[in-house]
């Protein structure tokens, strides 16, 4: 099996999220795609982060329809930081035999080597990663070559998709249309559950 990890806060999974998943899916033949919404401290504002239940939701009503994404609760179960090389280091117990890629934006991979072990987690899987905005492709040819001496990065050439989930969660507070961003399910989720107003 090839399989995809990709991780981040999802709040909320929007459009692009999908997008980049699906996009990756398609250019690398990837078999599944985990998404996993990691851990957010209980300190933070209700405001401006949903509970690790309501996002774990959100991607669950997001990925309906939507063949080979699977939401994963891992990180949220976990006890510890949500360093990314345990994330990988899990899935690589988990699916022993697959080819595992690890999906990330166009502005996580310019500053990975800074990130938690980086280089373990390039030995452990294949960086896959989409561009979050036009013209940066130059910068990110640069940033995949000197990675490359770690391990293999591949980069998506999808179109970007320039969407913000911080945005859109200043639109929510604004009481602004931010349907456009997300799934229809979603919209409906945050409404019902009144979700990021402060």
């Amino acid at each position: 099996m090839r399989t995809g990890i990709f991780g981040g806060s999802f709040n909320p999974v929007h459009n692009g999220h999908i997008h980049l998943a699906r996009s990756i899916m398609e250019e690398l033949s990837l078999d599944r795609i985990f998404l996993v919404p990691s851990r957010i401290s209980p300190h933070r504002s209700m405001a401006e982060y949903a509970s690790g239940e309501d996002r774990l939701e959100m991607l669950r009503l997001a990925c309906l329809g939507e063949k080979g994404l699977e939401p994963c609760d891992y990180e949220l179960e976990s006890e510890r930081v949500s360093y990314t090389i345990y994330t990988v280091e899990h899935f690589r117990e988990e699916y022993p035999n697959d080819d595992l890629f690890l999906l990330v934006g166009s502005d996580m991979l310019l500053s990975f080597d800074k990130w938690y072990r980086f280089e373990d987690i390039l030995k452990t899987v294949t960086l896959a990663v989409a561009s979050r905005e036009d013209g940066d492709t130059k910068e990110l040819e640069k940033k995949a070559e000197e990675l490359s001496a770690y391990g293999s990065i591949f980069l998506s050439k999808a179109d970007a998709v320039s969407v913000s989930s911080t945005n859109i969660r200043k639109k929510i507070v604004k009481n602004e249309n931010y349907s456009c961003y997300l799934d229809k399910n979603v919209v409906q989720y945050i409404r019902l559950k009144g979700l990021y107003k402060p």
